[in-house]
């Protein structure tokens, strides 16, 4: 069996987790539960979800929201978007000069033919300092959705040793997030590599 086929059965898997596992609406974080604002996201104008301990995926309005990111105490933001055309988002470091923010971007469209894989590492070192420091990240994108998760599941596989199906089903419970078929297949490619990596060790 050729490393395509295994890469394809595994994307299979991940997308049959994706649609199998419900995502619950919940409390927005910074707010506490039965605050109208806080369960009604239009009326918040931010769109965001702690995915993980510290780890929030949220979309532009979260992000370009100082006052919000100060309320939830946001220490890191890795914009995974950034840029001024269609589709993506335009806050660069300079957005958050006297925040005390830490910043990352990745020029990344929603493409499923966009090469997503080749920033897996470098944004799930980013994100693992972050904690390290104590520290509350935001990862967004436009939506907060497909690339912004995608990175988010990429740090869960190389940093936490979950598999591909066990990140996408727990940050699916607390996100409806939804990759693009071609991330889906990239994170499938970086299950196996990770899968033989440790069968080897």
């Amino acid at each position: 069996m050729s490393y395509l086929s295994v890469d394809c059965d595994k994307a299979k898997r991940i997308l049959e987790t994706l649609t199998q596992t419900r995502a619950y609406h919940r409390c927005l974080p910074g707010y506490s539960v039965g605050d109208p604002e806080g369960m009604n996201r239009e009326i918040a104008g931010v769109d965001c979800d702690e995915v993980y301990n510290n780890i929030f995926i949220g979309d532009v309005c979260a992000a370009k929201n100082k006052s919000y990111l100060r309320r939830v105490g946001i220490t890191h933001v890795l914009n995974a978007a950034e840029g001024s055309s269609f589709g993506m988002v335009n806050t660069y470091t300079k957005y958050y000069e006297g925040t005390g923010i830490k910043y990352m971007g990745i020029r990344l469209m929603d493409l499923s033919v966009a090469d997503i894989a080749s920033h897996f590492y470098p944004v799930a070192d980013f994100i693992e300092a972050a904690l390290n420091e104590g520290g509350k990240v935001l990862v967004h994108c436009l939506m907060g959705i497909s690339r912004s998760a995608t990175f988010v599941l990429a740090f869960l596989m190389i940093k936490r040793g979950m598999s591909a199906c066990e990140a996408m089903a727990g940050v699916r419970r607390r996100r409806n997030v939804h990759p693009n078929d071609g991330f889906i297949r990239s994170l499938a490619t970086l299950d196996n590599k990770l899968a033989r990596k440790n069968y080897l060790y």
